[in-house]
């Protein structure tokens, strides 16, 4: 082999093993970003499920006072539907009390399809509901002046 050849021959082989170096500098350097990142999307993964920890039980204690439900229960037939399968699941008395007032409500409200009685009659209605509401707000179970405390006899079954 002459010798520019074997010059030739040298200088490749020290480029192959600076290329060989230089991957494995590089693996090496991947492998610790790798084991970087996984440490770090361990250490996420323990935050993400200690915040939906703390947030389940956040939204526990919400839920368990059973103000929302009285709320929710104040508004139409399906907001009484959503909150009477919501005090189903998490029986309180304070969102019963409310879903027995509202309930008392709706069957008031089909004597407004009466001439003339009927308009006195939603007309008190709207101001029982609000008095209702505003309590329901505020966290006290007063019943209603308009048959309140029958409301509660009557459908003490819910």
């Amino acid at each position: 082999m002459s010798d520019d050849n074997k010059n030739l021959s040298d200088d490749l082989d020290d480029m192959i093993g600076d290329a060989k170096e230089g991957a494995r500098r590089a693996g090496d350097k991947i492998s610790s970003s790798a084991k970087e990142f996984s440490e770090d999307a361990k250490e996420f993964g323990r935050d993400a499920k200690e915040r939906a920890n703390e947030f389940s039980e956040d939204a526990k204690k919400v839920f368990s006072d059973g103000k929302n439900v009285a709320i929710i229960a104040h508004f139409t037939l399906i907001g009484w539907i959503i909150a009477l399968v919501m005090n189903s699941s998490n029986k309180t008395e304070f969102g019963s009390f409310y879903i027995r007032q509202y309930l008392g409500f709706m069957l008031l409200s089909l004597l407004c399809v009466i001439p003339f009685v009927g308009l006195l009659v939603a007309i008190v209605l709207l101001v029982a509901w609000v008095m209702s509401l505003v309590s329901a707000l505020g966290g006290k179970m007063a019943p209603s002046f308009l048959l309140g405390k029958q409301f509660q006899e009557w459908f003490k079954g819910i």
